[in-house]
């Protein structure tokens, strides 16, 4: 082989020159993308759909909220425009269908990442035995599943994250009118690092689900499970995440149109009521979100050092 390489100046293929580096991914993170391109090219079509969907929100936005500035009845007069002019022509329908949309793909995007992590990132390979060939191919268990979650885990966080930002931006002053209101199951998850958490941790859900039944069918539906149930949990306590406000005050006392009313009582009598309410403000959205964030990836991170503690228990 030397004397030919010599002579001809040429090295065959699938190799490359001495002193020179191999361009372009290689090894397991090559294969990873190879054996799942199909789901390589269904989640770049979404982005692309999701960043022009947003794209066009954005522009549409100040159209939408027109119906929600000051206006005068029947006619324009005193400089504002009149009512009945800017609901012919609003966008709002459009703006706020296109976010919603938005907001729930981002949302729900834990359940169907879970369920391909079970089924086809790692139930499929073990149930094959495509994955113990590759054990004896100079690839450890461990670096094998250590690719097989680092590679979509990067390009899940990036898309995901890529998208949250975006639709922040489309949703301008956040307006509840045309946006919905804030502490929203679908809004609050879509709007916000939560958002990424929730993914990355559908993603060790269903990889923990392959490892445990190694069957694609029954991974397929422990990983939808189990993302099921985590996002079931994260939503029934998430007003408990962080302390909330109370407010006493007469019979007509209002928290305000963006306040999160997690509770309501009425006490006293006819002509003396006294309310008391209990509820999130607007600000408590961040202070929400890092904790939930915070929780998600705590279970996500979990759910990956078991499936590791499984591999190896499983595997000499």
């Amino acid at each position: 082989m030397t004397a030919t390489l010599t002579a001809t100046g040429t090295t065959p293929a699938g190799t490359t020159p001495a002193g020179r580096t191999p361009r372009g991914p290689r090894g397991l993170v090559w294969a990873v993308l190879r054996v799942h391109r199909t789901a390589l090219v269904f989640w770049g079509l979404a982005l692309t759909a999701a960043t022009a969907g947003l794209l066009w929100m954005y522009a549409i936005a100040d159209e939408a909220r027109r119906p929600y500035v000051p206006c005068s009845e029947p006619v324009a007069a005193d400089g504002y425009p009149s009512c009945s002019s800017l609901e012919a022509i609003t966008a709002d329908d459009y703006y706020s269908t296109g976010i919603a949309l938005a907001t729930s793909a981002l949302t729900f995007a834990i359940f169907p990442v879970a369920a391909w992590a079970g089924g086809a990132l790692i139930g499929r390979e073990l149930e094959s035995g495509t994955a113990r060939l590759a054990w004896t191919q100079s690839v450890s268990p461990v670096h094998w599943l250590a690719a097989k979650l680092a590679v979509p885990a990067v390009l899940l966080a990036a898309g995901t994250g890529a998208v949250v930002l975006l639709n922040s931006w489309a949703q301008t002053d956040g307006n509840p009118n045309v946006v919905g209101d804030w502490y929203g199951p679908d809004i609050f998850v879509g709007s916000g690092p939560a958002a990424v958490a929730h993914v990355l941790a559908g993603l060790a859900l269903g990889a923990l689900a392959g490892l445990l039944l190694r069957r694609t069918l029954p991974a397929t539906g422990a990983g939808l499970a189990a993302a099921l149930l985590l996002y079931g949990l994260t939503e029934l306590y998430r007003e408990d995440l962080w302390q909330t406000v109370t407010r006493r005050g007469p019979e007509g006392l209002d928290p305000g149109r963006s306040a999160w009313v997690v509770d309501w009582q009425s006490t006293g009598t006819e002509g003396a009521t006294t309310v008391k309410v209990t509820f999130h403000p607007e600000s408590h959205f961040w202070p929400l979100q890092y904790v939930e964030t915070g929780i998600v990836l705590t279970v996500a991170a979990a759910a990956t050092l078991a499936a590791f503690w499984l591999l190896r228990r499983r595997t000499p």
